[in-house]
């Protein structure tokens, strides 16, 4: 019977161990319940057993644990549990010397405050000076930033 119940506790220890590391990171109870019922199997198995079953269980918790945790990520249902998606996506930039400060343009859309803005045959990312401005409205350049450009909507004279 008590050798039953080593393999029992060791069973359900890897079982919380397994829980603890798939479905509630962190240090919860499952985690510590699950190092507290292998400690106790390998206890158990010194005090029944003897030395010799004793050091075998502890041989078998601490080469079984980990090689369990290691094949169930590695198992296609572990592998659904690891975030596996890379993120590619990249800065939008522009050649800074086809832009600079004074340049006239025109929105694509409504900066409110951010949007497109078209200036010397460039499409880029605007920021307006704190204003919303229509789309298809002339801006004018008021700074060059490494992604980006701050406009202003172009005062029309009135001469």
């Amino acid at each position: 019977m008590n050798l039953f119940v080593i393999i029992l506790l060791i069973f359900l220890g890897l079982l919380l161990l397994m829980i603890e590391f798939a479905i509630i990171p962190g240090i919860t109870i499952a985690g510590i319940g699950g190092f507290v019922l292998l400690g106790l199997s390998v206890y158990i198995a010194f005090i029944k057993y003897g030395t010799l079953a004793g050091f075998i269980t502890l041989a078998f918790v601490l080469i079984a644990s980990p090689l369990l945790i290691y094949y169930f990520f590695k198992s296609r249902a572990g592998k659904k549990m690891i975030l596996q998606s890379k993120i590619e996506g990249k800065v939008e930039t522009f050649i800074k010397e086809n832009i600079k400060v004074g340049d006239s343009g025109k929105t694509i859309g409504r900066l409110a405050p951010m949007g497109k803005v078209k200036i010397n045959g460039e499409t880029v990312e605007a920021k307006s000076d704190g204003s919303y401005i229509d789309p298809n409205t002339e801006i004018t350049v008021l700074k060059v930033l490494s992604n980006s450009v701050i406009v202003e909507q172009k005062i029309k004279n009135h001469d």
